[in-house]
Formats: C-alpha cells, sequence, structure tokens
C-alpha cells in the first residue's frame, strides 16, 4: 500500500495540515494536526468525498490545534493526542496568542507512544518523541512519517520553549534513524517533505549524531 498524503498549510503560521488516504477515492482520511480553516479543510475533504475518520495530534503548541473543535465537531471524528499535553488542547485560550483561531476541545484518546492507531484504513505507529515539546509523537505508516515539530528539512524544532530541550530532542532524531529505513519520507510541521536518511547526513543541526 502506498499512501496517498495531502499537505494543507493552515492557521495563523502556516502550519502543516496532513490528509492522509490509503487511495485516491478512499472513502474515509485521517487529518493530522488541523491548526486552523476548518471550514476551509471540510471542503476540501468533500471535493476527495472523503470522510475525516479521524483526527490525530502530534504535540500541544497552538499552531497545530486552531481547527480541531471546529473539525472534531463538524464531522465527529474522533481527536487522538499526547496524554501529556491535552491541557493545552481542554484550556485552549490559557496557553494560545491572543486572538489566534481555536477553540478548547477535549480528545477521545490519550497516547503516551508505542501504540497502534487505526482509523482510515491506515495503521498508524504513534512513536513518543519529545524534545521540541515533552510529550510529542510522531505518527508512521507505510513508509511516511508525520514529525510534527521534531525534525525539518535542514533544520530541526525549536528548543527555547517551556518543556522543551536539546539533548532529549537529538536522542529522539536518533530514535527516529534507528527504527525506520533512510529512505522514509518526513513530512513536517512546517516546510517540504524530506526523507530520514538526508536529514541525517546532512542536517546542519543534526552534526552530533554523525560525530
Amino acid at each position: 500500500m502506498s499512501l496517498v498524503v495531502d499537505s494543507y498549510a493552515l492557521g495563523p503560521i502556516q502550519t502543516n495540515c496532513y490528509v492522509v488516504r490509503t487511495a485516491r477515492g478512499a472513502a474515509e482520511a485521517a487529518v493530522i494536526d488541523p491548526g486552523g480553516d476548518a471550514a476551509a479543510l471540510r471542503l476540501e475533504l468533500a471535493g476527495m468525498s472523503a470522510r475525516c475518520a479521524a483526527i490525530l495530534i502530534t504535540h500541544g503548541h497552538f499552531d497545530h490545534l486552531g481547527g480541531v473543535a471546529d473539525l472534531a465537531e463538524g464531522t465527529g471524528a474522533a481527536v487522538w493526542m499526547p496524554e501529556g499535553e491535552r491541557a493545552l488542547l481542554e484550556r485552549y485560550p490559557d496557553f494560545a496568542p491572543a486572538g489566534a483561531p481555536g477553540r478548547p476541545y477535549t480528545p477521545d484518546h490519550l497516547l503516551e507512544g508505542g501504540e497502534t492507531v487505526e482509523v482510515a484504513g491506515i495503521a498508524f505507529e504513534c512513536v513518543a518523541i519529545p524534545g521540541h515539546s515533552p510529550a510529542h509523537v510522531a505518527y508512521h505508516a507505510d513508509g511516511c512519517l508525520f514529525s510534527g515539530d521534531l525534525l525539518f528539512a535542514g533544520s530541526v524544532g525549536r528548543t527555547d520553549l517551556p518543556g522543551s530541550d536539546w539533548d532529549t530532542l537529538l536522542d529522539s532524531v536518533r530514535t527516529l534513524a534507528d527504527r525506520f529505513p533512510p529512505e522514509t519520507v518526513v513530512y513536517p510541521g512546517h516546510g517540504g517533505p524530506t526523507t530520514l536518511g538526508a536529514e541525517v547526513e546532512r542536517n546542519p543541526f543534526l552534526a552530533e549524531l554523525r560525530a
């Protein structure tokens, strides 16, 4: 199976939201990190004739959560997110910048890493990857890795935020590199896709892993 991945830059800082299906024309889709513009996203799903079967969240930063409540309520889709960051969604206004779009929502399923999330005909492997945030997770299925804000093309996530840690982030990237083959396609929270091998080999922020 080769997954179909469509990307949309949503919300105030254009965070990548991914619509993932088993094939073009599939009746169901998983939506990863809907950061805003839920109405526009629902129109895109309608154009695909795909139902939003589940919403998967990599971590609790506001720019990945802005569209969660509206999308979940509008579609009836269950929300999966890291247990350690649930408060950032449940108390969204306490953590989001003033004026940021989004509302509080209570997730349906909580994750710690190590689980398999089976939605829309896809079995996503949930992997704990703390560092950018304390309970950050990634989702892997069929050679596709949705890395949130841990790893980008040529860069990595910030570690100057509450609960972030540089050494922990490096350990998480090392975990991914040890676990998945280099040709694994990385779909990050910002910017374009890359591969795990390309980042391990050339990403300037990961020089310590190559030492």
